[in-house]
C-alpha cells in the first residue's frame, strides 16, 4: 500500500491510496495535513523526517520535538489523529540531534505497551524510549556488514555484533562493476515475520539529469542476501512466496499468496522520484517516474470495525 495526497486547499489534502495487489489509485474520503507531504516546496514548521508502520514520524522545528502521527494510516481517523510526543532529545557528546535520519518501531504501535522506539540521527546517535522490550532489536551498521542487535530488557548497553559474510556473489562484467561502484548504496534490513528469514537487500542508485535539468536518483541494480543465524549473506534470487517493500519507511515483507492478485518473488521500489517492481528472476520489471510528496509502503493494517 502506499500513500500520498489529493490537495483540497486550506492546507488539507485528500489521501490517495495504491494497493500493491491492484494496478489503480483509490481516492479516499480521509483529510490530511499538507505539511506532513510538502516539506520540500513550502515552509511548514513541521518537518516528515520517516515512517514506520504506517505512522509518520515528524519534527517541530518551533519546539523541537519529535512526534510519531497516524495521519497518513488509510484506517485511522482523520476526525481524532493521533500526535504521540517522544521524550526530550538528549544529545551525546561528540553527537548532534538536530537532523535526524529515521525512525523505527518494534512493533505497529507506539501505543502498545512493549514497543520500543528507535530513533537514528545524522552521525553516531541512535536513541531509544520505551525500553521495556524483551524481544530483539536488530539494526544494519553502516554498509552492512555489521548487524546491531539489541535485547533492551537484558543487555541494553551491550549490543551484540555480528559480522556478516558475503557469499555466492554474482559473476559482473568490469563495465557493470564500474557503474555499480560509482552508484550511491543504501542497505536494508527485511525480516518475514511469516517464515522467519531475514534478508539484506542492498539498492545501488545511480544520479540521473531530467529533461529540466534536475538530478534524480534512479534505481540501477539491486541485489537480495539471505542470511542466517551464522551471520552468513547468500545472494539469491529466489524469496519463496514473499514480496520484498522498499520505501522512505521501514522495510517489510509480505506473503504473496495472502493477498489475491500479488505475484511472489518481487521486490517493491518506492521513492520521492520513482515508483518501481523487480521481479527476482530478472525477466518482468516495471517503472514509473514522477515526484511523489509521500513515497511510504505501509504494512498491511488491522482494521477494527
Amino acid at each position: 500500500m502506499k500513500s500520498k495526497t489529493d490537495a483540497l486547499g486550506a492546507d488539507l489534502g485528500r489521501l490517495v491510496i495504491f494497493n500493491a495487489n491492484e494496478n489503480d489509485f483509490t481516492f479516499l474520503e480521509k483529510k490530511v495535513p499538507l505539511e506532513l507531504v510538502y516539506n520540500d516546496v513550502c515552509d511548514y514548521a513541521t518537518v516528515t523526517i520517516g515512517a514506520s508502520h504506517g505512522w509518520v514520524a515528524t519534527l517541530n522545528k518551533d519546539d523541537g520535538i519529535l512526534r510519531l502521527q497516524d495521519d497518513l494510516n488509510p484506517v485511522s481517523s482523520d476526525k481524532d489523529p493521533k500526535r504521540i510526543p517522544l521524550p526530550p532529545l538528549v544529545t551525546l557528546p561528540g553527537c548532534q540531534t538536530h537532523m535526524v535520519t529515521n525512525v523505527s518501531m518494534s512493533s505497529s504501535s507506539p501505543e502498545d505497551e512493549d514497543c520500543v522506539v528507535a530513533v537514528k540521527f545524522l552521525g553516531p546517535q541512535l536513541s531509544f524510549c520505551r525500553p521495556a522490550q524483551s524481544e530483539m532489536f536488530r539494526l544494519l551498521g553502516s554498509g552492512g556488514h555489521l548487524i546491531g542487535s539489541w535485547d533492551l530488557s537484558t543487555h541494553k548497553h551491550t549490543p551484540m555484533l555480528q559480522k556478516l559474510l558475503f557469499q555466492n556473489l554474482p559473476g559482473l562484467k568490469k563495465t557493470k562493476r564500474e557503474i555499480l561502484d560509482s552508484c550511491f548504496t543504501s542497505e536494508h534490513l527485511v525480516e518475514s515475520q511469516s517464515t522467519g528469514e531475514t534478508f539484506l537487500v542492498k539498492l545501488f542508485k545511480k544520479t540521473e539529469i531530467n529533461y529540466a535539468g534536475v538530478a534524480k536518483m534512479d534505481t540501477e541494480a539491486f541485489m537480495v542476501f539471505k542470511l542466517d543465524e551464522d551471520g552468513n549473506a547468500v545472494y539469491t534470487k529466489d524469496i519463496g512466496d514473499l514480496c520484498i517493500f522498499l520505501s522512505n519507511s521501514e522495510p517489510f515483507s509480505v506473503s504473496a499468496s495472502s493477498f489475491p492478485g500479488m505475484e511472489s518473488n518481487y521486490v517493491y521500489i518506492f521513492d520521492f522520484n520513482e515508483r518501481a517492481y523487480f521481479y527476482l528472476p530478472g525477466s518482468r520489471s516495471g517503472r514509473h517516474f514522477s515526484t511523489f510528496s509521500a513515497p511510504y509502503h505501509i504494512p498491511p493494517q488491522t482494521i477494527n470495525k
